[in-house]
């Protein structure tokens, strides 16, 4: 067993990357990015165990990627890691970025190589342009741009860690604690995404698969002697209402089925369980809002939605156009490719017995293309 373990700390908001996507969601190929800079990692086999420290709101749909260890992070980056560090049980620590996708295994070894030397080991590259800090020109011989991987011993950095100050990483805290660092040269491929122009200078990174993703929602709601009828976002004239937990949405309920199968992220039930009184008599289009944005930062783009819509009643041939309306202002495409049909079950089962109405909703996604930014 390696005495070695890897933490890749994924957890951040990217705020600086300037996209909807969340960057350790691009994809290369069909992988995202995390998960890329994950495998090609482990191909190394230096590692007995890897953690992955992410947002609360990914961990679930990470799962279903890969068996790795997955810890929620923290506001900080620090704090990212000392959650990590809480289940790390081997005698020195790898930490990296996930940001910094092209590592080279030449380089990865060339850390590791130096495993116990000292208390961490870091890589670092130095400056060849004039270097000017508050107004005065310094000697850019002594100026060194620190790297990450950083290799550490694992219990001198989590005494470091429990210093009450904020480092921007493992060997500031270690020295400051006491301990010492050797520098090793980095390498320029280790070069960190920070914004969105920093992926044409990596040169690892495979373009994201062209497939068309697709999902089938289906659900279907009773209907109720009382209350307001919604369907596909619009309020219906009628003197009943549905019979759910949240607004009884069923075209809006079956589309984000539609949706979050194409992504491979479950379904409605596991987003907003009907057990919860945060999402009692929510209206629907703000559950679609959120899974949209949910979408959006995982790195998929929607294509275009078919809804089918079976009922005897009620007649809903007038409210097809304002469907298409509402519904696209909030998927972000065109209303020409929001779908919506009606039909009815020729009077047979509860549908035909004028008891509710089913809806079964289709819909495509595509990665989203950083190659076209």
């Amino acid at each position: 067993m390696s005495n070695l373990t890897l933490i890749l700390l994924a957890a951040g908001s990217s705020s600086r990357f300037g996209q909807d996507v969340k960057k350790q969601w691009l994809r290369v190929e069909n992988q995202p990015l995390w998960q890329f800079v994950a495998e090609k990692c482990e191909k190394s086999k230096h590692f007995g165990k890897i953690i992955v420290a992410s947002s609360a709101d990914d961990i679930e749909f990470m799962k279903y990627y890969a068996p790795y260890t997955f810890v929620e992070g923290g506001a900080t980056r620090q704090q990212s890691l000392k959650n990590s560090l809480v289940h790390v049980d081997t005698e020195y620590v790898l930490v990296s970025d996930i940001a910094r996708s092209c590592i080279s295994d030449e380089f990865l070894k060339k850390i590791v190589s130096h495993i116990g030397e000292s208390d961490c080991i870091v890589p670092y590259l130095g400056a060849t342009d004039t270097i000017v800090y508050d107004g005065k020109t310094i000697n850019r011989e002594k100026v060194m741009r620190i790297q990450t991987p950083q290799l550490s011993r694992t219990s001198a950095l989590k005494e470091a860690l429990l210093l009450n100050e904020e480092f921007t990483d493992e060997s500031s805290a270690i020295v400051a604690n006491g301990g010492k660092r050797e520098f090793i040269l980095g390498e320029e491929s280790a070069h960190k995404i920070t914004h969105i122009g920093d992926l044409k200078k990596l040169k690892c990174l495979a373009p994201p698969s062209s497939d068309t993703l697709s999902g089938v929602g289906f659900d279907v709601h009773a209907f109720d002697a009382k209350g307001n009828m919604y369907l596909g976002g619009v309020k219906i004239e009628s003197d009943y209402g549905f019979l759910a937990h949240s607004d009884g949405d069923v075209a809006i309920h079956a589309l984000i089925d539609a949706l979050l199968g194409a992504a491979g992220m479950g379904d409605i039930g596991m987003m907003f369980p009907d057990s919860s009184d945060i999402y009692k008599g929510i209206d629907s289009k703000e559950l679609l809002k959120r899974v949209v944005t949910k979408l959006e930062q995982f790195g998929f783009i929607i294509v275009n939605v078919d809804i089918t819509i079976a009922a005897e009643k009620p007649k809903v041939g007038e409210y097809k156009l304002p469907m298409r309306t509402t519904l696209s202002a909030i998927l972000n495409i065109d209303a020409s490719r929001v779908n919506i049909k009606a039909t009815t079950t020729e009077k047979l089962g509860f549908i035909g017995r004028g008891e509710g109405v089913g809806v079964i909703a289709n819909a495509n996604l595509k990665y989203f293309d950083w190659t076209k930014i």
